[in-house]
């Protein structure tokens, strides 16, 4: 009772979920790349390995337009759930972002319909002043 025994088997206990990261960084050219490398460790770490890259991806693209088209700093919230991962992106702007159609010329314009194709479900939310923009996968 008690200690365990020398060679007993131990379980590694899956933390509770849900959980929730958050990263707060201001907007700049490296933004992205900290926001990508945030969401991938911390899916990688808790053993999501298989929805990093997806997450990275579509986040890098979330907070390029923040970058892009606000200017201002980036609140990144990771939630992870028993079902799903979601993965949102909030700057103070209330304009909401609006979906266009690049040009096959077009070097830009395809982040929200690639996060739509590669999401499980996404969208915007207004929250006070700004919004957020999420995607979800599931697991």
């Amino acid at each position: 009772m008690g200690v365990p025994e020398y060679g007993t088997e131990t379980r590694r206990r899956e933390p509770g979920l849900p959980q929730t990261y958050t990263l707060f960084t201001p907007g700049g050219a490296q933004c992205a790349k900290i926001c990508r490398d945030f969401v991938h460790g911390s899916l990688e770490t808790l053993g999501l390995g298989h929805l990093s890259d997806t997450a990275a991806l579509c986040t890098s693209e979330l907070v390029t337009n923040v970058h892009r088209h606000t200017l201002g700093d980036v609140h990144l919230r990771t939630s992870v759930a028993m079902t799903h991962v979601r993965v949102a992106v909030y700057d103070g702007n209330e304009r909401l972002p609006s979906p266009r159609r690049a040009l096959a010329e077009d070097d830009c314009g395809r982040g929200l319909f690639l996060v739509g194709a590669l999401s499980d479900l996404c969208g915007v939310t207004p929250v006070g002043v700004g919004k957020g923009v999420w995607f979800q996968l599931n697991r």
